[in-house]
């Protein structure tokens, strides 16, 4: 089991350890620390995390920008890759594919998701992702591809 879930699972028993784990996550990779990302749940093949509207994030309309909700869907993405990540493999991104659907007017609910199928051999790896408005909207959704191959003994 990764270092990154095995600390988010020690971490959420904890009264505050959500919030815990997701400063210690942000910090870890100091690119999502411009998203702030507030991770809700991490399990294999799936995880979540929100990303609040906030001015630092915004655009000059007024809608979180395309980027940083990027930044979002990749964080997401990372944690899923962590707690996913079959032993004695690695994983790295390989790409992204977005499509921007609707306006990102509110908080974000950032997802990440595959099957279990996905992680039977080495190779690529596509993880679905989508950003949602409060009001259920998806405003961003795509695929990342992740490359996994065997640990180098």
């Amino acid at each position: 089991m990764p270092e990154t879930f095995a600390l988010y699972r020690k971490l959420t028993s904890l009264p505050l350890g959500k919030q815990a784990f997701s400063f210690l996550f942000a910090q870890k990779a100091p690119y999502f620390w411009t998203v702030r990302p507030q991770v809700r749940d991490v399990r294999e093949n799936h995880a979540e995390l929100v990303i609040r509207k906030r001015r630092a994030v915004q655009n000059h309309i007024g809608t979180v920008h395309a980027i940083a909700v990027c930044n979002g869907l990749e964080a997401a993405m990372g944690l899923l890759a962590e707690a996913t990540t079959p032993p004695g493999r690695r994983w790295i991104p390989k790409g992204m594919e977005v499509a921007y659907t609707a306006k990102s007017t509110t908080d974000l609910l950032c997802t990440a998701d595959t099957d279990p199928a996905d992680w039977a051999e080495p190779g690529d790896v596509p993880v679905r992702v989508k950003a949602i408005r409060e009001d259920g909207t998806v405003v961003v959704e795509g695929v990342i591809t992740i490359y996994v191959s065997d640990r180098k003994k």
